[in-house]
């Protein structure tokens, strides 16, 4: 098996494996379009692997396997900032809820005692 039936293999495998989570919707719908939209290009690229050359030389890159490194760098960067701002959103969430569980208790407390 040589590497771009491999690959071809391996992208239509990631397409169809984020299609099947979305459709189980175990993918929420906000990441589904960027993981489909990965794997398109992913599959773009193992099906047509002479048009790398010409982006490559567009951004002047010469190596052209380079910007496919350093595009999946940036999209890996920008994918764990966006995590980063979720997850800080639903800590700030789970200490308000947790801070209003926590009155509603006292409150509860000292209505009984009464």
């Amino acid at each position: 098996m040589n590497i771009y039936l491999f690959g071809i293999v391996f992208c239509l495998m990631f397409v169809f494996i984020t299609v099947e989570l979305i459709r189980r919707q175990k993918l929420q719908e906000q990441y589904a379009l960027l993981w489909l939209t990965l794997g398109a290009v992913m599959v773009l690229f193992s099906f047509f692997p002479d048009i790398l050359n010409p982006l490559s030389h567009f951004v002047r890159i010469y190596y052209a396997p380079s910007l496919l490194f350093l595009v999946g760098l940036l999209f890996s960067l920008v994918f764990i900032m966006h995590l980063t701002i979720v997850i800080s959103k639903l800590h700030r969430r789970l200490t308000r809820l947790v801070q209003e569980v926590s009155l509603l208790q006292e409150q509860l407390k000292n209505g009984g005692a009464e």
